[in-house]
């Protein structure tokens, strides 16, 4: 690409499809792409490139994973499974719903989720920051983990389904029950099943937890630390902060650092 051309839109032929670059930003139209190509083309620009849109995307999966730069991606439309998995630095933004294994073992930076989100998301995600608008499926959460000064952030607007926070090891899940009706609980069942460090916070009633977790009041720590959290939350979808946190919060935390030792030590 002619770097002299700069300040003016260029544009690249490929057999991979059209890719726009336009001061800093690239652009690239992924329809009916191949998620090898699309993948390809996205480590080939995301170490030049400040911005990159991917237009038309459906279904491609591993979409940001493995990048380890502060790239800022765009996509529109539906991605596949294991967006932004070991990713390590990037912000993606997703307007539109992500399939199953959102930040599988994802190590830092940000996804931002502009609908739903489907099962696992956050597995094994030891850094960074997700935030999802809407609901989430089954087993979201499932063994996040806190790495040296690393300590993950998961909320969901919306609410969950079975085994929320499954096998928890660290960082912090947090679910508002925005897409809740008024007086609606919220259905999850087993939520923290196996759970053994990190906290989770719900705003509104739980109707199941696992027999590893108890429900605790919050304390000033906790409001201080969630307040930021759900401030971020509320500046990307445009939520009211002050109505978010008037409602009432669960904190649910492990009874035991080794819920099942006594299954395995002598």
């Amino acid at each position: 690409m002619d770097k002299g051309l700069s300040h003016k839109e260029q544009k690249q032929s490929s057999p991979l499809g059209s890719v726009v670059a336009n001061n800093g930003v690239i652009t690239i139209n992924a329809a009916d792409m191949n998620y090898r190509d699309l993948n390809f083309l996205l480590k080939s620009y995301s170490n030049s490139a400040k911005r990159i849109d991917i237009y038309n995307v459906n279904g491609q999966r591993y979409i940001g994973t493995n990048l380890k730069n502060n790239v800022e991606i765009h996509v529109y439309g539906t991605p596949g499974n294991d967006l932004a998995a070991f990713m390590d630095g990037p912000t993606i933004y997703v307007h539109g719903n992500a399939q199953d294994g959102v930040g599988n073992t994802m190590n830092s930076g940000k996804v931002i989720i502009y609908g739903r989100a489907g099962d696992v998301v956050g597995y094994a995600m030891r850094g960074g920051k997700i935030f999802i608008r809407d609901d989430v499926g089954y087993r979201v959460g499932i063994h996040m983990k806190e790495y040296g000064n690393q300590k993950p952030t998961l909320v969901i607007g919306g609410t969950a389904q079975d085994f929320l926070g499954e096998y928890m090891a660290g960082g912090i899940l947090v679910v508002l029950g925005l897409t809740l009706k008024d007086d609606e609980d919220h259905k999850a069942k087993f939520v923290g099943t196996g759970m053994h460090g990190g906290t989770i916070y719900v705003r509104g009633q739980v109707a199941h937890i696992g027999k590893e977790v108890k429900i605790m009041k919050l304390e000033r720590n906790d409001i201080a630390l969630l307040k930021p959290i759900i401030e971020e939350f509320c500046g990307y979808f445009n939520f009211d902060v002050n109505k978010i946190l008037t409602e009432e919060f669960k904190k649910l935390i492990p009874f035991s650092t080794r819920p099942y030792g006594r299954l395995y030590a002598q």
